[in-house]
């Protein structure tokens, strides 16, 4: 098999994976802040590192995973002024920040969970980590690279570039372009310069979270969570920070400034982002207002949505495009996607029928090597995918008598759908409920029933049940041995 290869963002290309420790690996990907209901573009990282997660412990390796939930100190358009996003919720509601932030905590555990996406190892509360972000500002103004200004606590960009020589290595930007410009906003005169980020911020007399530390009663910035979270969990490097692209800047950016300002180096070894969902070529996000929520998807109440697509549909959709690839939202993208994901679970589910025949007429070796040689490819899926489809192309061959596979062939396809559709991909089979004994039952009565007409040649009753059965969505075949149904 050939070494796993991830695109790593700070270099700008693929490399060798190779973890800090041996057959151990630390990851850290940045979690949802949980002011409103989950949405498409939520959905994409989840699952995105979801599938890492589940291919790392697949091929050997104990994984750690991180996923933090961000439930304060993140404000208004990703800025160091303005309302905290959960706050102004609390207070439009007239209910406590931490009633928000459990709600919708809750509901976006729900919506993962219908999405097949694990729990991570841990998933650690912003809120719950104070006193590590204080300690973390600390050790920053201590290194000499923040600076203290009306009780709020800043980064010193200018100076903390003057040394290292690297702010703005992740997301590319020229740190003089930026200084030169970014005007001066309203509220940010405390700034020594624009650029500087918030590390801690004093609380003004109307903001609800607020706690103690040795500059003012205040709140941390949006920046100083993860970094300090990460480091609790994972330790001061670790292998993998994940996320969407959009944290590219000014988030991540920040991170690796904070880290390296106390520490001497950023947070992690491999940086790794997934790109965005898009409606008409423009980022689907809360504060655009072009967002579909993931309940939306699921019931089809949304102006946008022609129908209701259920979740392994959208967790298929995902998948169809590499991570690192936009993907535009259309109906008609999510109604191709929902034909593809039932196109792999109607090839499994055939695959449990075949016979097997003393000699096979076609190689099924090669289908597991391909679908590993693509996931160690920067986890191409959408190549994953090809190779399933041409799985199920042989397996309806083979069905239909124009080809032959042993027992073995047969077991092997079945290993290889169950490491790659289920485990890996972390599709399952939506059909697949309570409800199939009973539905398999009154079909197999259904199908006897035509099956008599047709041997008496009632061939009016016959094809009025297939005809029947098609109006409700369930197309029957006829074949050597029978008739069977597909939903």
């Amino acid at each position: 098999m050939q070494p796993l290869l991830i695109y790593n963002t700070l270099s700008h290309q693929k490399e060798l994976f190779t973890p800090l420790t041996p057959d151990h690996v630390g990851m850290y990907v940045c979690g949802p802040t949980v002011y409103g209901d989950g949405h498409l573009g939520h959905a994409r990282p989840a699952i995105t590192f979801d599938v890492l997660f589940r291919y790392l412990t697949h091929i050997g390796y104990k994984v750690r995973y991180v996923r933090n939930i961000t439930d304060v100190g993140h404000l208004e358009h990703d800025a160091d002024e303005g309302e905290d996003k959960i706050a102004k919720k609390a207070r439009l509601e007239q209910l406590e920040p931490m009633e928000v932030a459990q709600y919708y905590t809750n509901r976006y555990h729900a919506a993962m969970d219908r999405l097949n996406v694990l729990r991570p190892s841990i998933e650690p509360l912003a809120s719950g980590h104070i006193i590590e972000q204080i300690e973390l500002v600390q050790k920053i103004m201590d290194a000499g690279f923040a600076y203290e200004s009306n009780g709020s606590v800043y980064f010193d960009v200018r100076k903390y570039h003057e040394h290292f020589k690297n702010y703005g290595q992740l997301s590319g930007r020229v740190i003089d372009e930026m200084l030169s410009t970014t005007r001066e906003l309203d509220g940010q005169s405390e700034k020594r310069d624009t650029a500087d980020f918030a590390l801690w911020k004093k609380a003004s007399p109307e903001h609800i979270m607020r706690w103690r530390s040795p500059w003012s009663v205040g709140f941390p910035g949006w920046h100083t969570e993860c970094t300090a979270m990460g480091t609790k969990y994972l330790g001061e490097l670790f292998d993998i920070h994940g996320g969407g692209m959009d944290l590219m800047f000014p988030h991540h950016e920040s991170e690796i400034a904070q880290k390296t300002a106390c520490c001497g180096h950023g947070p992690c070894k491999y940086w790794m982002h997934n790109n965005m969902i898009t409606i008409n070529g423009q980022k689907m996000g809360k504060s655009l207002g072009n967002f579909i929520t993931l309940d939306e998807f699921f019931t089809g109440n949304h102006k946008l949505l022609q129908q209701a697509y259920t979740p392994m549909t959208i967790r298929f959709f995902i998948l169809q495009a590499h991570y690192r690839s936009t993907v535009d939202f259309s109906n008609e993208a999510l109604m191709a996607a929902e034909k593809g994901y039932s196109r792999l679970m109607q090839a499994y589910k055939t695959l449990q029928r075949l016979q097997p025949s003393k000699s096979s007429s076609v190689d099924v070796k090669e289908y597991r090597q391909k679908c590993y040689d693509a996931m160690n490819d920067d986890l191409n899926t959408p190549i994953v995918i090809s190779h399933l489809f041409d799985m199920a192309k042989l397996i309806n061959t083979v069905n239909d008598r124009k080809a032959t596979l042993t027992q073995a062939d047969i077991d092997e396809l079945k290993g290889v759908m169950d490491t790659f559709v289920f485990e890996v991909m972390g599709l399952r089979d939506e059909a697949s409920s309570d409800n199939t004994a009973l539905i398999d039952g009154l079909m197999k009565m259904i199908l006897d029933i035509r099956a008599t007409a047709k041997a008496n040649k009632d061939w009016a009753t016959s094809d009025k049940i297939r005809d029947a059965l098609g109006a409700l969505g369930v197309t029957v075949k006829d074949g050597k041995d029978g008739a069977t149904y597909e939903l």
